[in-house]
């Protein structure tokens, strides 16, 4: 018997041999590969190798209206240093968000500078927590000098007024991207929020501003805007565009601030990102028809219960009944929308853009604040996505559109 023993380990050196060739070699739907168990980083570790970039975070509105330090833990809010950092977050975008009343009432420039102040106080007064970035070059130097990089876009292309000049100036300020309208039809194009269709599309003056923004270096911002206004962003502009929070479509069918699937390929052709937001009214249509009247139906059950509008006792009990009520949606949806975003064009053209700060009480599970990046990672991972992946999700695409546009910006300058 002895001399069948070696033919035996032979046969079984070779079974295991192969079963090990076809787990290392499986890939995902994305044609990644995927990585055995053993050899698989957890979200939590991938998140603190690579940099992050977070397209849009509404801390400066959120501030002014009600102060936190957030340099360190705060009760409110979904960022914070302490969660930040314990999420991986490297370069959010902050928001210099401009209301669409100051489109009428006036002032959208003085609110711009005076939320380009806040942070760049912020950053000052913490130097040794936040440093302020104005282009990929910087962040990956405060990422070394192990600082968080505040790096700024502007909501609402309201403060450039009737004056290109301002682009120019909001560029000096510090601003990498606009968004080009808010809630309501503007002076540059329409909003997807609004009915109206004011203008069809960009304006004379709205070409005139994708125009500059090339020439100067800013990223047009193609969230927020109407499909009209997006098309015709696409003709004018000459280098590649962001939706710095925008979800697909897909799973939204008829709500026109997320991308539909032919727009999503346009941008993609353009070489732009679409940087997925995570609110959950942007992810689930199940929590769009939910939502509809969900705050009436609340106040109702207030006032039924003998609370005033508005006082202490409402509020609260309004929180606990939309905790109740309200359809959140989870980190697994998001990933969906990775998935289904990389599955049209690829995984060159997709970035994250949660929008924290910016959707209220709205977040999914598993991702209510900015310590939980690493849950999206760990989703992702699962779904077979390798590191590689990861990391151009978490910055790679945005720094490629970012440097672009400055590379298009040098071209127009020496012609």
């Amino acid at each position: 018997m002895k001399k069948y023993v070696p033919f035996l380990f032979l046969v079984i050196g070779l079974i295991v041999s192969c079963t090990t060739s076809e787990q290392e070699e499986s890939t995902n739907q994305n044609g990644t590969t995927a990585q055995t168990q053993d050899q698989q980083p957890t979200g939590q570790e991938l998140a603190h190798k690579f940099i992050i970039v977070d397209g849009h975070i509404d801390v400066p509105y959120r501030l002014k209206s009600e102060w936190e330090d957030v340099s360190k833990a705060t009760d409110d809010g979904n960022f914070d240093y302490p969660r930040a950092k314990e999420g991986g977050l490297n370069a959010p975008f902050m928001s210099i968000y401009i209301p669409t009343e100051y489109q009428k009432s006036g002032g959208a420039k003085a609110l711009a500078d005076s939320l380009i102040d806040m942070v760049y106080k912020i950053a000052e007064k913490h130097h040794n927590k936040f440093a302020m970035a104005t282009s990929p070059k910087e962040i990956q130097q405060n990422f070394n000098d192990s600082l968080i990089s505040f790096a700024m876009g502007m909501e609402n292309g309201a403060p450039i007024g009737s004056d290109l000049s301002n682009i120019q100036y909001f560029y000096n300020r510090g601003i990498r991207y606009i968004t080009l309208t808010h809630g309501k039809d503007n002076k540059i194009g329409d909003s997807s929020y609004d009915n109206s269709h004011t203008h069809g599309g960009l304006t004379d003056f709205g070409k005139k501003v994708v125009k500059e923004m090339n020439r100067v270096g800013i990223m047009v911002d193609v969230s927020h805007i109407s499909d009209d206004t997006f098309y015709d962003v696409m003709e004018v502009s000459e280098a590649p565009v962001i939706a710095s929070h925008s979800s697909a479509r897909h799973f939204t069918p008829g709500f026109e601030r997320n991308m539909n699937d032919e727009m999503i390929k346009l941008l993609a052709k353009n070489n732009g990102v679409i940087m997925v937001n995570f609110g959950s009214d942007f992810l689930d249509e199940e929590t769009r028809e939910n939502s509809e009247g969900l705050r009436d139906r609340i106040m109702e059950k207030i006032k039924a219960e003998g609370l005033e509008p508005g006082s202490d006792e409402a509020k609260k009990r309004y929180k606990e009944l939309h905790e109740q009520e309200y359809h959140f949606s989870d980190v697994q949806k998001v990933a969906d929308h990775i998935d289904h975003i990389v599955d049209l064009v690829g995984i060159d053209h997709v970035g994250i853009g949660s929008d924290f700060d910016g959707v209220g009480n709205t977040l999914p599970v598993g991702l209510k604040d900015v310590s939980a990046y690493p849950n999206l990672f760990d989703e992702l991972l699962d779904r077979g996505y390798s590191p590689e992946d990861i990391q151009q999700i978490a910055s790679g695409n945005v720094f490629r559109v970012w440097n672009n546009v400055a590379e298009v910006a040098d071209k127009l300058a020496d012609e």
